[in-house]
């Protein structure tokens, strides 16, 4: 219908068949064609020709009919403009929460490229453990949460988006011992460095610790990721750590990374509300997320 009134229009203005064909890339049977479907769908005439004068008369309704088109293709190209607008240019406020891991090692990146090419969104983050991200997703307080592990509840959506694995963490100093011995003769009766209850890091450890039948000889408890690294790298102990964080230190060699012999494996998923729908901010940066992740090599 649009492509009809469109070449309607054309013909009022211009008068002429011939010409409106021209001007609108077309032949001169389809604008009549777009002409005679008109007449058909509102059972009037709109036009009369005359073959001997080879002129066109436009009938009272014809003007009516002009009218009304002008005002409904401006009002779709208008209306074209504004989605494409709004498909291009986002903007507004935008509230992230990420668990340690996430927060310290994968968003920093993320979030610099993401405003860059979104520089009209203001992004807040806040980094804390697993369990309180939760909440605060609960509560309203952040858009997002992005997460390591499995939280059960109704009031979430959750989509996992990253395999990540655990792997044990020694000081650099150990590298050759380690290429020489296996390193279960290296994890017993030894000083442990470990995250703080709640967090998702803590929990496979513990499970490592129990599975592995481990006592430590002591448990230093830290803050974040950096801080258990820094440990690590200083001496102070051993830990299990993800292999997003461990690799990349031991590229700088400041830790060595084993992989244990049982597999651990945690989920790195993003939560929204399911009382709220995002908005249109969040779900661009949950697109740019699942793209960033795919191309994530460690």
């Amino acid at each position: 219908m649009f492509e009809e009134l469109k070449s309607f229009i054309t013909v009022v203005e211009l008068k002429n068949f011939t010409k409106a064909a021209e001007k609108l890339s077309l032949s001169q049977p389809s604008v009549s064609v777009h002409i005679k479907n008109l007449e058909n769908h509102f059972g009037v005439k709109l036009i009369d020709r005359s073959v001997k004068q080879k002129s066109i008369a436009i009938t009272d309704r014809g003007y009516l009919l002009y009218r009304r088109a002008k005002e409904i293709i401006e009002l779709m190209d208008t209306t074209v403009q504004e989605v494409k607008n709004y498909s291009e240019n986002i903007s507004g406020s935008l509230r992230i929460g990420a668990s340690l891991t996430i927060g310290e090692f994968l968003l920093p990146e993320l979030i610099a490229y993401f405003s860059e090419k979104y520089p009209d969104v203001n992004i807040e983050v806040f980094i804390e453990n697993t369990s309180k991200i939760a909440n605060m997703v609960k509560n309203l307080s952040i858009d997002i949460g992005i997460i390591e592990g499995n939280i059960s509840s109704s009031d979430f959506n959750q989509t996992f988006f990253y395999k990540d694995e655990m792997v044990l963490a020694f000081p650099y100093s150990e590298k050759s011992l380690i290429h020489k011995k296996d390193y279960r003769d290296l994890i017993s009766g030894r000083k442990w460095v470990a995250r703080e209850s709640g967090s998702g890091t803590r929990d496979f450890l513990d499970m490592f610790l129990s599975q592995n039948k481990i006592t430590p000889e002591s448990i230093t408890v830290l803050g974040s990721n950096f801080a258990v690294k820094e440990a690590v790298k200083n001496n102070m102990g051993i830990t299990l750590l993800s292999k997003l964080i461990c690799k990349r230190a031991e590229r700088k060699e400041e830790i060595v990374c084993v992989s244990p012999d049982e597999t651990y494996v945690r989920n790195f998923s993003y939560i929204v509300s399911k009382n709220i729908t995002p908005s249109r901010a969040a779900t661009v940066f949950i697109d740019e997320l699942k793209s960033y992740s795919e191309s994530l090599c460690i």
